[in-house]
């Protein structure tokens, strides 16, 4: 019934397996990973037709993770995995980059590819996984697929670096790099780093893909024995020859070169615009749709060529030079901190507001639920390129997007121990005209250090594009959007002078050599140390002292045992606390209590009461306070936290007294002298020994007389 395939090889010290023929047969290619305990089920599917019109490649890459695959359940009313998380979607970003520049021109069937981990490990991440199988499936599926790609993860520490760590060591790296390419070369760079130089960085770059060879080689030796018969490509419109010919021949390329004269991005644009349609004028309907699709290679064929012939961008600049930029603190006068990044026709507004424990994001994941105290969020509104839209929640762009700047930050932020606040990051691309994501880096750096938070350097970003052509090739520094769209690279690097904290690449073409790859590091490590210093005009650490809107945070150490009687009975206790003093109070499991308020004589109060329920009363000293019941033999007070003490009806008054009632009643306020702690822990408590007028204690002074 099945005709079932598989390869297996030795591959960072575990097995990986491919398996196909047995599950998902009626998809156009399925293939079952296996890595450790880690399984993932991918697949690839494409339409059999394109539809009328299509001019753009519709590609779709969805990773997914079902609970079942660790033994959980999912939590929440419904019981069943919803929308995707965080991981999730960038995961099928991380799949989708070094796959897509790998269809052949011309193919525009809609295709899909699903990967979904069946079992994990825990110990075995299941990306990498998925990233292989996606382009086992594609190999095999016949669809035009110019792979396979390979794919693995790179740590690095004390000197050496390492394939694939499990899961538990991430938090030990020095860097976490993945990447993804074919025989020739890189095509995708996604990476977190502890300041570390640009050869290091390099360096893992070459090693991951040196090992991601043995997966390329046996995704070739499995789509030996079964893949399918190749598809063919729709034959290109004879009409598409005849359009581009009158187009030439009207001046397009002349036009476009004279058009991309214009330095200012709307203006350019405008003009642009006036070409197309110029061009256009008096042309059938299908020719117009024809036209549409041809317009952006004869674009890129002015932007590229002038740059190559050249030296010379659209904008003036040469390959080398980054845009003017203006960098400001301080913008908005009740934010915990704020910062206006602006580089040329790209700004960001970026805040940060400083909170408490109770601030923190749980994020559950397959792996085991954690809390996030640092979250930065960001925005693309449609009027950040002149452009009216929705305002939809966040996409897979900006979600992405934010995650980088993310992995930028990250590895500068104060530990936690150090500096107890949770951190939400905003940044609102309020213009764009390439590279927002690393406008986001320079203006969380600055919103951070305006908050007065200790980072352990700025931090600053920049995006290199690539243009090559044959043999010829230049890299660009901090490249516009039209460059990003009619070039070959995306090149992220953001660090700070002492390294690099993040590195993101993309290629739109088969591959890179690593000569282009250190050219651009080194030529990143110029601009950036450029963006550094024009950044420190501004702002060149943390304020300081925390914004003076931002909650002072006070923490102090209970005993463990003492931690019941703080949170008191159903929480009763505790949130009387909070109620009186408006502060807010996290309890840690170890007896860590911290305090936090914008007014500190709130904090102060707060502070006081918890310490004065778990203190223990000390024989000799004087406590102020309230009579809680009167009893034919004395009167309780309660003088400390929740802790009562005994006033004998002898210790009230230096004379005899009748009934309690002729000296206390319940809600009188005394002042009160420990005088014995029995063995049971009750108090023994005396009013005669104290002045209850100055407190002074009478015992004192009578001793200081004799």
């Amino acid at each position: 019934m099945f005709n079932i395939y598989s390869k297996e090889i030795e591959w960072g010290g575990r097995t990986l397996k491919f398996e196909t023929g047995q599950i998902a047969r009626q998809a156009d290619g399925a293939v079952m990973v296996t890595y450790g305990d880690t399984v993932v089920l991918c697949t690839a599917v494409g339409a059999r037709d394109v539809k009328p019109g299509q001019d753009f490649f519709p590609l779709t890459v969805n990773y997914q993770e079902k609970t079942y695959a660790a033994g959980k359940i999912p939590g929440g009313f419904f019981k069943r995995e919803a929308r995707p998380s965080e991981k999730e979607t960038l995961v099928s970003r991380l799949i989708d980059r070094p796959l897509r520049p790998l269809f052949a021109d011309g193919y525009l069937n809609e295709t899909q590819v699903i990967c979904t981990v069946v079992s994990h490990d825990l110990e075995n991440d299941p990306d990498i996984v998925a990233m292989i199988g996606a382009s086992a499936a594609l190999t095999i599926s016949g669809l035009p697929f110019l792979g396979p790609i390979g794919g693995c993860r790179v740590g690095y520490k004390d000197g050496e670096y390492i394939l694939n760590p499990y899961m538990q060591d991430y938090a030990e790296l020095d860097l976490d790099l993945v990447l993804a390419g074919t025989h020739e070369g890189v095509l995708m760079v996604e990476s977190e780093a502890k300041q570390l130089s640009e050869e290091v960085m390099l360096g893992a770059v070459a090693y991951g893909h040196e090992q991601m060879q043995a997966v390329i080689n046996a995704i070739i030796d499995l789509a030996e024995q079964c893949a399918k018969d190749p598809r063919e490509i729709a034959p290109v419109n004879p009409a598409v020859a005849a359009v581009k010919e009158k187009l030439l021949a009207g001046g397009i390329i002349e036009k476009f070169t004279e058009a991309y004269q214009e330095q200012n991005k709307l203006a350019r644009q405008n003009n642009i615009s006036a070409v197309k349609a110029a061009a256009v004028e008096g042309m059938e309907a299908e020719e117009v749709s024809i036209a549409g699709s041809l317009f952006k290679k004869l674009e890129a064929q002015v932007v590229r060529g002038s740059i190559i012939k050249t030296g010379m961008r659209i904008d003036g600049r040469n390959t080398k030079q980054i845009r003017p930029i203006v960098a400001q603190v301080g913008l908005l006068p009740l934010t915990h901190g704020s910062a206006l990044f602006t580089r040329g026709e790209t700004q960001a507004l970026v805040t940060s507001t400083l909170g408490t424990g109770q601030d923190e994001q749980i994020i559950d994941q397959l792996e085991g639920s954690y809390r996030e105290h640092f979250m930065l969020h960001y925005n693309f509104p449609p009027y950040s390129v002149g452009e009216a839209g929705f305002l939809r929640g966040p996409g897979r762009r900006e979600i992405g997007h934010g995650k980088l700047a993310w992995r930028a930050i990250h590895p500068l932020l104060p530990a936690k121990e150090d500096f107890p606040y949770t951190l939400r990051v905003v940044s609102e691309i309020t213009e764009s005209n390439g590279s927002s994501s690393m406008a986001t880096v320079c203006g969380t750096s600055l919103a951070l250090m305006d908050a007065g938070v200790p980072l352990g350097a700025p931090v600053a970003g920049i995006a290199m594009g690539l243009i090559k052509e044959d043999k010829d090739f230049a890299v660009l520094s901090d490249i516009l959007g039209d460059e990003d769209h009619l070039g070959d690279m995306d090149f992220k690097v953001a660090g700070t002078e002492n390294g690099v904290t993040a590195l993101q690449m993309d290629i739109k073409i088969t591959s890179i050599t690593q000569e282009i790859m250190k050219i651009a590091l080194e030529q990143a490590r110029e601009g950036r140390l450029h963006i550094l210093n024009e950044m420190g005009k501004a702002l060149t650490s943390g304020r300081e002292g925390v914004s003076d809107h931002a909650p002072r945070i006070t923490t102090f150490t209970i005993p463990k045992e003492k931690i019941r009687e703080v949170i008191g009975t159903g929480g009763k206790v505790i949130r009387e606390i909070t109620e009186e003093t408006g502060a807010k109070i996290d309890i840690d499991d170890d007896g860590t209590i911290k305090v936090a308020a914008v007014d500190q004589d709130q904090a102060d109060a707060a502070v006081n009461w918890i310490k004065s329920i778990v203190a223990e009363p000390e024989v000799g000293v004087i406590y102020e306070g309230k009579v809680v019941r009167c009893v034919d033999f004395g009167a309780f007070v309660n003088f400390m936290g929740a802790r009562d003490g005994l006033v004998h009806i002898s210790e009230l008054e230096n004379r005899r007294v009748a009934t309690v009632n002729e000296v206390v009643n319940e809600g009188d306020i005394v002042k009160v002298k420990c005088i014995g702690i029995e063995r049971g822990g009750k108090v023994k408590l005396s009013m005669k020994r104290v002045n209850q007028e100055t407190g002074e204690d009478l015992e004192a002074g009578e001793q200081a007389e004799g």
